[in-house]
This record gives structure tokens, C-alpha cells and sequence, in this order.
């Protein structure tokens, strides 16, 4: 029978939170409250019917992290590499052939995220399925764009980022490049036009929290 989808059993979910936010004056962003409970437990708790477990990537409050009842790794290095840290992280501690990254900073990110990009995934036969979403210019006009934190991919690319890494890599973009990657456009009618909405400030923060739902 031929595989059409990724069974939820066969990706672990990593939540990334290792970031310094120094948009938000340094304060740790995935603990921050939005509608009355932090951030990063809005991801893990939208996150977690769809994949088989959930980590969290954060280099500090890290018991605040495990008190979510997920487990908890930071970066393995010192040398700040941003989000491919984290990706790193989850690639060499799940036990999963697959891996799905998200940001903890998006706590309206799609219920059928890890469906739909497994289908895309196994549908092209990549290694990587990353989303993407409309997003509004400045000119008012309206473009897909892709949302480079939202990954599922192997583990098996675990070798590939080590090394890209290493040779002082840092954007995400450019280690996918590498790689087989199928883009997954999340522009039906049907899908919310906030699920990628990010917060990187306490003002975008209190004006997504006043976004009708």
C-alpha cells in the first residue's frame, strides 16, 4: 500500500525557546503570558495531539520548560547559532525518524501542521516539508512566505546541519537549500490568517491577544 501521510508516532515535536530575546529586552519569550498562559505552553499544548512527544530547545528558566511536562535540552554549544541550534538539538536527541520544529512564539500555529506537511513530504519524496503563509508588505500587498522555524525533516540530516553548522552556518534557509525540501503553502480559505503570526515585542504580543480568535 503506498504511504500517503507520516503516522503521528514517527515525529517528535521540538518547541524552540533557546532564543535570547533581545526584541522583548532579553526577557524569555516563550514564558511570557498570552491570554493568561505562557506562550510556550500555547505551542506545546496545540503541538502535541500531533506528533508522538514534544522537547523543548531552551538555555535557561529550564525548570519553568519541564514544568510543562515536556523534556528539556539546550543548545550544545555556547556559540550562539539562532534556531539551527535548536534543530541540532532536536535531530540528535529524538528517537523519532522525524522531526517537527516550531516556534514558541506562535500560539495559534496550525492544528493540522504535522498532517499536512508529512502528506507534502512523502507526496514530493523530500527530506525536508517547510511551511508557508500570506503575509501582508508594507504596499498592502499579499505574499506567501516561507516560515523557515515551521520544519518537518529527517534525522537522518543530522551529519548534513553538524556540519554546516561547524563551518559557522546560521540560516535556516540556506542549510534547506542543501536539501530536498517540498514548500506547503497555509493559504486556504479555511486556514487562520494568524497562525504564523509571531511575537517578537510586548506590543505585538498584546495586539495578537486582542486578534478575534
Amino acid at each position: 500500500m503506498t504511504q500517503t501521510h507520516i503516522d503521528a508516532h514517527a515525529i517528535t515535536g521540538l518547541i524552540l525557546a533557546g532564543g535570547r530575546g533581545s526584541r522583548m529586552g532579553g526577557v524569555d519569550k516563550g514564558l511570557q503570558n498570552f491570554n493568561g498562559m505562557p506562550l510556550a505552553l500555547h505551542a506545546l499544548m496545540r503541538l502535541g495531539p500531533q506528533v508522538e512527544s514534544v522537547m523543548v530547545n531552551a538555555n535557561r528558566n529550564l525548570s519553568a520548560y519541564e514544568s510543562f511536562g515536556a523534556s528539556v535540552w539546550p543548545d550544545a554549544s555556547a556559540d550562539f547559532a539562532g534556531p539551527l541550534s535548536g534543530f541540532l538539538v532536536g535531530l540528535e536527541r529524538a528517537e523519532t525518524p522525524y522531526v517537527l520544529t516550531v516556534p514558541c512564539d506562535t500560539p495559534r500555529l496550525p492544528l493540522d501542521l504535522a498532517e499536512r506537511l508529512g502528506q507534502a513530504l512523502v507526496r514530493e519524496d523530500t527530506d525536508i516539508a517547510m511551511a508557508a503563509a500570506p503575509e501582508t508588505q508594507t504596499d498592502g500587498r499579499i505574499e506567501i512566505r516561507t516560515q523557515p522555524v515551521f520544519c518537518l525533516m529527517k534525522i537522518e540530516l543530522v551529519e548534513s546541519l553538524v556540519k554546516f553548522t561547524h563551518a559557522g552556518g546560521r540560516k535556516i534557509d540556506a542549510w534547506t537549500a542543501l536539501h530536498k525540501t517540498v514548500v506547503v503553502p497555509f493559504d486556504s480559505p479555511s486556514d487562520d490568517p494568524l497562525a504564523f503570526a509571531n511575537v517578537n515585542t510586548l506590543t505585538e504580543l498584546q495586539a495578537l491577544e486582542s486578534a478575534a480568535p
